[in-house]
């Protein structure tokens, strides 16, 4: 199965099942993420009742991500060729710890975009960055989960596009807590949510930029498992229906890595009027404009 959030004309939002190219909208009122909280029973018998209905052209309204408010988005660093590659090319080598257990960030849910949406530069950037990944939608809650069990809580997978500002996020971690605004102003996902039946376990994963091709990988090249993945997200904690937990980088699969390996002139950052398209075979395409981002307000006028 196939899900998506859209809204229409007047803002409704609504949560529809695919057929084909058409979308069969669930009942007013009902959110994707009110459909999740089981073993996947739930989300059948809402599709098998909405394709009794009528059915909606896509291009009439306007999709969203499938999930648009996550109550949570975590992001791994999962694919060991981005790691290895990313790092030699600035004369590093892959920390040991990497090899012994799963890293991962918060991000930021409220920054999430709908597939096609316009995506702005983040204030002040001059390297601006996509990142091509897949993301596990989380589907019912769990609490220091085994490998096993944690791919029992997996609702579907979608394209998941982490971008990112590599000046800001460069200078920022130099102070020991990660990513903040480097990566605070846009996530982007969709357009669809896939059942994990339907996931090809090697979905190629592409990306291009302005119809160039730049990025070429698979999904069966992760190190760390979604399983893992989500077993470590667990741990000590709970994972909850909705959230979002991203694989990371698929090795190639972004300009600070390709600029590095292949030089700045070959794959520079991107720019307003950029077109990005992010694609992964069963779960469609993350296309999106880059547009002019807002001008920096100092926080303070000695800073300006």
């Amino acid at each position: 199965m196939r899900w998506s959030s859209y809204a229409e004309a007047d803002g409704t939002v609504r949560a529809a099942v695919w057929e084909g190219d058409h979308l069969h909208p669930a009942p007013a009122g009902t959110a994707l993420v009110d459909l999740l909280g089981d073993d996947g029973t739930r989300l059948r018998a809402a599709a098998d009742d909405a394709l009794t209905g009528p059915a909606v052209d896509p291009a009439t309204v306007t999709l969203l991500a499938p999930v648009p408010r996550p109550p949570s988005v975590r992001d791994f660093m999962a694919f060991e060729e981005h790691v290895v590659t990313a790092s030699a090319a600035i004369g590093l080598t892959v920390d040991p710890l990497w090899y012994r257990q799963p890293v991962f960030y918060f991000t930021n849910p409220a920054a999430l975009r709908g597939p096609h949406e316009p995506v702005a530069i983040s204030p002040g950037s001059a390297a601006f960055d996509y990142e091509l990944e897949v993301a596990a939608v989380i589907g019912r809650e769990g609490a220091d989960l085994s490998p096993e069990e944690a791919l029992d809580h997996v609702a579907g997978y979608l394209v998941f596009c982490d971008w990112s500002a590599r000046d800001l996020q460069g200078e920022e971690m130099k102070l020991n807590l990660g990513p903040a605004k480097g990566k605070d102003s846009a996530s982007s996902c969709g357009p669809w949510m896939l059942t994990p039946d339907e996931l090809p376990a090697a979905a190629a994963m592409t990306a291009s930029v302005n119809g160039k091709p730049y990025s070429a990988g698979r999904l069966d090249a992760l190190h760390w498992s979604f399983g893992e993945m989500i077993a470590y997200a667990s741990r000590g904690t709970r994972v909850v229906p909705g959230d979002l937990i991203g694989s990371g980088t698929v090795g190639t699969g972004c300009i600070l890595e390709l600029s590095r390996v292949h030089g700045a002139d070959a794959f520079p950052w991107l720019r307003p009027g950029d077109r990005v398209r992010l694609e992964v075979d069963g779960l469609g395409a993350v296309d999106a404009p880059i547009i002019e981002g807002a001008a920096v307000r100092p926080l303070r006028k000695d800073l300006a």
